[in-house]
């Protein structure tokens, strides 16, 4: 039987525009085994997920848990975790980590000023500081939720420790398991999809120069799915590679049709033309579906640059 991410694969699902969307990613490192809903399902307490659930819902901010590739032996409870927050909006753009022994701790942040970008939250509440190492790699691993993640994911996590890339993680969910293997690379938030090696060790090199690698990308965690289609089109439009250099500015519109505005640091504006499709044939959005679904697709259709500010052109 075919996996959900053969048949994306075959059918040549498009990838732009599928990123999971988030302001504010928070990241906890619980090793051991996770199940399908990680929070509340490993050596986490659960009445700690359900809280921390309950706790960013609406601030723009998404957790998930991390650990390091390899083998999952049960261990019971680390004494320390790993705790990492990064803020993906270009202008804004920024990576603290710390480390807590008690994970509970993650309760003081204020979750609002958080997913708006307000660093000091993370660094009062826990004692965090700018992360000083390479941007961190973050490869959606978990069998529970799929086993695409698991058959393809815990491979390519793998082979990039073993080849002494740093920053490499395991993540709970990143969405879009039929694009496997699919990864979030931080601090910029752009994700990836149907990733090999060499393609994440180029996309991990340009993350550390401030660039950004078009080829494969899901879109940018901080904008909406109409907005990631959006910039990365403006992006091959123009060949701006630079991570923080496009900003959606305003979207219009609601399904099926958008109208986006992107603005550049350099003061260009381009309006983009984006319309939802229905992903046919019928297919599994993922191995563990019941029915075939036509997953929504973002289609880009016009990119026009403005002469004029979006203000002046009214």
């Amino acid at each position: 039987m075919s996996t959900c991410s053969t048949v994306s694969w075959d059918l040549d699902e498009p990838v732009p525009g599928t990123a999971p969307v988030a302001r504010t990613w928070l990241l906890l490192e619980q090793p051991g085994p996770w199940g399908a809903k990680a929070l509340t399902s490993s050596h986490l307490d659960p009445a700690l997920g359900r809280a921390l659930d309950a706790a960013v819902r609406g601030t723009g901010v998404r957790i998930a848990l991390i650990r390091r590739p390899g083998r999952h032996a049960d261990r019971g409870v680390p004494t320390e975790r790993r705790v990492y927050a990064a803020h993906t909006v270009p202008g804004g753009v920024w990576l603290h980590g710390t480390t807590v022994e008690d994970p509970h701790r993650l309760l003081d942040l204020d979750f609002a000023a958080l997913g708006r970008g307000d660093r000091r939250t993370f660094d009062w509440a826990l004692d965090g500081a700018p992360h000083q190492g390479d941007p961190l790699a973050l490869v959606c691993t978990n069998g529970k939720r799929d086993r695409c993640c698991a058959l393809l994911g815990r491979p390519l996590a793998a082979g990039l420790a073993a080849s002494g890339a740093d920053g490499v993680w395991e993540v709970t969910h990143l969405g879009g398991h039929r694009f496997s293997p699919t990864v979030l690379v931080l601090p910029h938030g752009y994700v990836y999809g149907r990733v090999e090696s060499h393609a994440v060790k180029e996309i991990l090199r340009g993350a550390r120069e401030g660039r950004v690698v078009v080829e494969g990308c899901r879109g940018n965690s901080a904008w909406e799915r109409p907005g990631q289609a959006a910039e990365l089109a403006v992006r091959s439009a123009v060949g701006e590679d630079a991570a923080q250099a496009l900003t959606v500015v305003r979207t219009e519109g609601a399904a099926p049709r958008w109208e986006v505005t992107l603005a550049h640091c350099d003061g260009r504006h381009w309006r983009v033309t984006v319309a939802q499709g229905a992903s046919a044939p019928p297919r599994p959005e993922s191995c563990g579906a019941s029915v075939l679904g036509s997953p929504a697709r973002m289609e880009v259709t016009a990119v026009r640059e403005l002469s004029v500010s979006p203000a002046m052109a009214g």
